[in-house]
């Protein structure tokens, strides 16, 4: 053990040894992965037995009662030991004896679960995944407390023995996928996994240079559990608040929890409006670089839109130059202590916007299509997608400005083109788009009343259809 674990070198690795039945008993423990009072009474029930037993030949099965504790599990191998120790649990070795007793006792320190930040809605749930594994299996089986639910646990990495938990429901969701995920976990080959899921997902899915998030993150137990009884599987990563759903498409990362804490007329207009906002964040600015190089193009009633004021620099120009400077406010928000962030708004909204207007660095026009354009971002309810199509949103602003309407219609065809081809875990990406599903597109586009919305997306291929069962006759 002092081989394996670095004994009294390492501060937090514990050690206590003690005399029972004239025999030696060892336990070990990594100090800030367990909870001291439940150390100390299991030190105190093993010594116990001296006062009340006598016989040392049945001294393991004995200390194995003696361990208070659900979970006590018969360990062979060093190399085993050695990984639940470094993983919060006790290890307890009795002298003569080819067997350790692993006992479960992590106590992982973390917080509580909270709202998480990107995800919030006026009405519902509060609580939000955490750090801890362990509460995040909780709260997803505090939502379905169906015996069917299974959360089978793997470890990732050489070094940093990670655990990955693979959630489903087994009635529901596919073998195959099942057996994908599983594949591909067990085949990741690396130290360790430092960046938690964002590394088992680039391990898993084959995307290279490809900038469209082929997962869907989501920090909110409900939404998860919303997808396990759709058919989807989770992979959860220990120390990483986010939860992976998979597979997904285009559409699921436009859904949003608030969609559905309202009535389904309120929610359909949500989901439209924000629709509306994520295709101005992509084609706004294109379009109206368009107009403004083409006035020919708009009608008479419409040329108000172009810019009184072309400014000393080109369209194209102060268009890209405002991009980058959104991204700059974007990136000193995430940095920026929360009470200085009003203070950089300011700055940034009467100082910079302003003076870049009088000095004719930038036209009133561009700043406003611009900031129509940002908010399409923000409204977009996954972060990923939203970066995604702001690069994306780029390449046609430079198609228009360098070849004008051929330009346009070329990269517009390329972004289809580059979307239909994608694929998350074979599943179609732009589906129930392309291939099309008139049913599916409906409750896409729509929020069904729940009690008519009773069956699961055929794209995750699940076992069982129907979300209701049918009802019995009379």
């Amino acid at each position: 053990m002092e081989e394996k674990l670095g004994l009294e070198v390492s501060f937090d690795v514990g050690f206590r040894e003690l005399i029972v039945l004239k025999k030696k008993v060892q336990i070990y423990y990594v100090t800030g992965l367990c909870d001291t009072s439940t150390i100390q009474e299991l030190m105190k029930k093993i010594i116990e037995i001296n006062d009340f037993e006598s016989n040392n030949r049945k001294l393991p099965e004995i200390i194995n009662n003696r361990l208070v504790h659900q979970q006590v599990d018969p360990v062979e191998t060093m190399d085993e030991v050695v990984d639940q120790v470094l993983s919060g649990l006790v290890a307890v070795f009795v002298q003569g004896e080819d067997q350790a007793l692993i006992v479960d006792v992590r106590s992982y320190p973390g917080r509580t679960p909270q709202e998480p930040d990107t995800e919030k809605v006026i009405r519902g749930a509060r609580d939000g995944f955490t750090e801890n594994i362990i509460e995040n299996t909780a709260l997803t089986r505090r939502r379905i407390r169906d015996e069917r639910l299974r959360h089978e646990m793997l470890k990732i990495g050489e070094r940093s023995k990670t655990d990955v938990c693979i959630s489903y429901v087994q009635d529901i969701a596919d073998e195959g996928l099942i057996n994908i995920i599983k594949e591909k976990i067990e085949t990741i080959d690396v130290d360790g996994i430092s960046m938690a899921d964002k590394t088992v997902d680039e391990f898993f899915i084959e995307r290279k240079w490809n900038h469209y998030p082929l997962v869907r993150y989501t920090e909110r137990p409900d939404v998860a559990a919303s997808h396990l009884l759709e058919g989807h599987v989770l992979v959860m990563v220990d120390t990483s608040p986010s939860v992976i759903i998979i597979p997904t498409t285009f559409f699921h990362h436009m859904q949003h929890a608030e969609e559905y804490r309202q009535t389904p007329s309120i929610g359909t207009f949500i989901r439209l409006i924000r629709y509306l906002g994520v295709f101005a964040s992509l084609y706004l600015l294109p379009v109206w670089l368009l107009f403004v190089l083409d006035p020919t193009l708009l009608p008479k009633e419409l040329s108000f839109i172009g810019p009184n004021e072309e400014g000393n620099i080109p369209i194209m120009v102060q268009i890209i130059l405002a991009e980058i400077g959104i991204e700059f406010l974007r990136m000193a928000a995430i940095h920026t202590p929360t009470p200085l962030s009003t203070s950089m708004g300011l700055i940034a909204a009467v100082l910079i916007g302003q003076i870049a207007i009088d000095v004719g660095m930038l036209s009133p026009e561009v700043i406003l299509y611009v900031s129509v354009s940002a908010i399409g971002s923000y409204v977009t309810p996954s972060y990923e997608l939203s970066v995604a199509n702001k690069l994306m949103g780029i390449f046609l602003i430079l198609s228009v400005g360098f070849f004008g309407v051929p330009g346009f219609a070329i990269a517009f065809v390329i972004h289809m083109l580059y979307l239909i081809n994608l694929k998350s875990l074979k599943t179609p990406y732009l589906w129930p788009f392309i291939p099309f599903n008139a049913k599916a597109m409906v409750h896409t586009l729509l929020r069904i009343p729940v009690p008519y919305a009773n069956e699961r997306p055929i794209v995750v291929h699940p076992k069982n259809n129907y979300r209701q069962p049918t009802k019995k006759k009379s």
